[in-house]
């Protein structure tokens, strides 16, 4: 039998790749019409791209997500907040094995 050992080097995931990971799980969420960029910051006006409406921090291991949507008319909205919450949660935690720490939506505007 062979001996456990320890793996041949280390993994690192890009940043990119945890904002992928979120934008894509939330559009898939039922209700979400699109994602909307994140207000506030002036850096926003050369910083576009990717990462628009999703705002992701690593501190201490822990994933911190904000999620700034907009809704389709005649939803739930804390339903699918819930959801949205839920289902990048998971995705996270199952493609990369991080641990999320919280995982805020804001809901910017309704389609109608």
């Amino acid at each position: 039998m062979v001996a456990h050992s320890r793996p041949p080097g280390k993994t690192t995931v890009a940043p990119e790749v945890l904002v992928t990971i979120a934008r894509l799980t939330t559009l898939g969420v039922p209700g979400v019409n699109r994602l909307a960029a994140h207000p506030g910051e002036v850096n926003r006006l050369f910083d576009r791209g990717v990462s628009e409406g999703v705002k992701i921090d690593v501190e201490d291991g822990k994933i911190y997500i904000d999620i700034f949507v907009i809704l389709n008319r005649e939803v739930n909205v804390r339903e699918v907040a819930r959801n949205i919450q839920a289902q990048v949660a998971r995705a996270i935690t199952e493609m990369v094995g991080m641990e999320v720490g919280r995982v805020n939506v804001h809901i910017e505007d309704i389609q109608y």
